[in-house]
């Protein structure tokens, strides 16, 4: 990203492309914008609970890659379409997550 670019985000499009993004835990995570690649986030998988939707920018056109993290700060799954994950592929991340990181809580629905 040009220097040029990223003052005009910063100053005068907040609402099109955010810096950062409020989680439902109330962690701010970076976005992160990269040529040739669609707009991503990563945190814990925790800090999603309660988020239903894939996050967006660009008033909502643009979805955003989701990296899930595990409690170990290392990337576990990638998504963009959260509905989808939450539905289809977290009842079997939860089994290995409750697995290996027992001290954590893992809702059937977050």
């Amino acid at each position: 990203m040009t220097p040029g670019r990223r003052s005009q985000r910063g100053s005068g499009f907040p609402e099109i492309a955010p810096e950062r993004l409020r989680l439902p835990g109330g962690r701010q995570v970076r976005v992160h914008y990269e040529r040739d690649q669609p707009p991503w986030i990563a945190s814990r998988l925790q800090d999603f609970f309660g988020m239903r939707e894939t996050p967006a920018v660009a008033r909502g056109a643009v979805p955003l890659v989701v990296r899930l993290l595990a409690p170990n700060q290392r990337p576990m799954q990638m998504t963009s379409d959260l509905a989808g994950f939450w539905q289809r592929l977290y009842p079997q991340v939860r089994k290995e997550l409750a697995r290996r990181y027992p001290k954590h809580v893992w809702p059937e629905r977050p």
